[in-house]
């Protein structure tokens, strides 16, 4: 099979199952933090903590600004195969291609640190860069082959992962905190989920015992409510829909 072809094959095979990709991370975690010595210096003090939660924070925030601007159809959001009905080129689009695993990128960083190994930080980029970069490629190839020469115009101007907003266009349309509510109220519920395991490991691998601590027993409590009735309007009622979204 030639290589292309094989990047599009590969590529669209780990765009169906991307969503699993931080089970394999966890696991390398644990085995990073026992084996790494991510316990060394005990718990993490409210220093680290606040780093690490800016970068994932800001993770979480370009997918929330990239979400909240995007019309029905755009690409990015579907699991299941590559599916777009309209090019998405404005907003944070115009900044860069792929704002969504821009995001994803920052928040596993941020989990990452937390970790306090500084190796742990840099497999879990070049895990990144590996595994999306198939993805990405597959998903430009189904967006050249059906916006052609837009698509083209587009991504000759806008960088596929560091930003640039030297040709910045405004939104299309409105900021929708319903719709950001909507789609990525999961998003913000692994960020949660994921540094709490972090913390849970840590205080394992320093000896006192599997539970985390106050703050994230506190944020993970918030969290899973926040999750429960933000799935739960999605489900039963038509509260977060909006029209065109």
């Amino acid at each position: 099979m030639p290589l292309k072809e094989e990047f599009i094959r590969s590529g669209g095979w780990l765009f169906k199952w991307r969503s699993y990709l931080p089970l394999f991370l966890a696991a390398f975690f644990a085995a990073g933090i026992f084996w790494g010595g991510g316990a060394a210096g005990g718990a993490a003090g409210a220093a680290r903590v606040a780093a690490c939660l800016a970068v994932a924070a800001l993770g979480l925030a370009v997918r929330v600004f990239a979400i909240g601007y995007s019309p029905a159809g755009a690409a990015g959001r579907n699991t299941e195969g590559q599916v777009a009905e309209v090019l998405n080129s404005t907003g944070i689009y115009s900044a860069v291609r792929h704002p969504l695993y821009l995001g994803n990128l920052l928040m596993w960083i941020g989990v990452s640190l937390y970790s306090g190994v500084w190796w742990i930080v840099l497999v879990t980029v070049l895990a990144f860069v590996v595994y999306y970069e198939r993805i990405i490629f597959a998903e430009e190839e189904f967006l050249r082959a059906r916006f052609g020469e837009d698509f083209e115009n587009w991504a000759r101007r806008t960088p596929a992962i560091i930003p640039s907003f030297r040709r910045w266009e405004r939104p299309r349309l409105p900021f929708s905190v319903r719709s950001v509510l909507q789609k990525e109220y999961s998003g913000f519920f692994s960020m949660v989920c994921s540094f709490t395991f972090m913390d849970i490991l840590l205080n394992i691998a320093a000896g006192r015992g599997p539970a985390p601590g106050p703050f994230w027993s506190a944020g993970f409590a918030a969290g899973l409510a926040v999750y429960i009735v933000l799935r739960a309007l999605k489900r039963k009622t038509r509260l977060l829909s909006v029209d065109g979204r």
